[in-house]
């Protein structure tokens, strides 16, 4: 089997086209599409649904992927092994959940560019369920994601416990939500939350339904900022991190909901396929400085 064309495959499938595989790998389109069509010759198999856009394996394009990751891999830990002065060198294919981005990308990621400075990062963003089947499908290295309280990662991959993380609840002092609130109370309220596939948003609506109680999500708003200027203006009730509410220039204008029978926590996870070769370290490393950023007390964690 020949290296180049399955890498040509595997960056078509992560890139999703033959234009951005070409652009990674510095190769004319023309070429890409050849060394996918060897692949596929040696293989005896069709690897590409060449009507889906963005271009998308078949069940067979998908086993080669997953197996031909680990090929790629393999190799990379051996050019690992006998470089100079071992010096991890290659990609590092790493996701993050948004409510970890704030503290994942600032000081764990500037030790782990200090410590690997020939490492080649490639951060991606994504709701937990979607990282986490990422990661078992070797299509990311690793991933820092939240998961609800009591629901483990799979056992298809290796899992480091972060520890519980606490979040928020913010209303804006017209929304006219009770101090403190009841669960019941809270329910009358419509919600401000993040996309469908937030680990927050599934355990509240968890939650909520265990009471059988009505959850309400008005308003749905990727970004933080945007978030917590809807909750301001008094929309609807929104949850968020300490140190995001800590850091939101809208934290005058909204107010934190006490509710004694309900506090919101999740467990933070630091996930990767096993073995994790010539990324040990890197991911051993940024996933400590993950655990000491989200130890670190806020102003208003308990």
């Amino acid at each position: 089997m020949n290296i180049p064309d399955l890498e040509a495959f595997v960056a078509v499938v992560e890139t999703g086209s033959i234009v951005g595989a070409s652009a990674r790998l510095n190769l004319t389109q023309p070429g890409v599409t050849r060394r996918v069509q060897n692949l596929e010759e040696r293989l005896g198999a069709a690897l590409l649904d060449r009507q889906s856009k963005p271009l998308k394996p078949t069940a067979a394009g998908r086993e080669a992927y997953e197996q031909g990751r680990r090929v790629l891999r393999s190799l990379e830990d051996l050019r690992a092994a006998v470089a100079p002065g071992g010096a991890v060198r290659g990609e590092f294919r790493l996701g993050v959940m948004p409510y970890l981005s704030e503290a994942a990308l600032s000081v764990p990621l500037d030790r782990l560019r200090a410590e690997f400075p020939q490492l080649t990062l490639r951060v991606t963003s994504g709701w937990s369920v979607r990282l986490v089947d990422q990661v078992a499908r070797s299509e990311l290295d690793a991933a820092a994601v939240c998961l609800p309280e009591g629901v483990s990662p799979p056992e298809d991959v290796v899992g480091e416990d972060l520890g519980v993380q606490r979040v928020l609840l913010v209303a804006a002092p017209s929304l006219g939500v009770p101090k403190p609130a009841t669960l019941p109370e809270l329910s009358r309220f419509p919600w401000i939350m993040n996309e469908s596939g937030c680990g927050f948003r599934v355990y509240l609506r968890q939650r909520f339904e265990a009471e059988r109680l009505p959850f309400q999500v008005a308003i749905e708003a990727l970004s933080a900022d945007l978030r917590m200027s809807l909750v301001a203006r008094g929309l609807g009730i929104g949850i968020l991190t300490p140190s995001a509410f800590a850091d939101s220039r809208w934290r005058d204008a909204v107010e934190v909901v006490e509710a004694a029978d309900f506090q919101p926590r999740v467990r933070a996870w630091m996930l990767h396929r096993p073995p994790a070769g010539r990324l040990a370290q890197p991911i051993a490393t940024f996933g400590d400085g993950l655990a000491e950023a989200l130890a670190l007390p806020g102003p208003f964690l308990a």
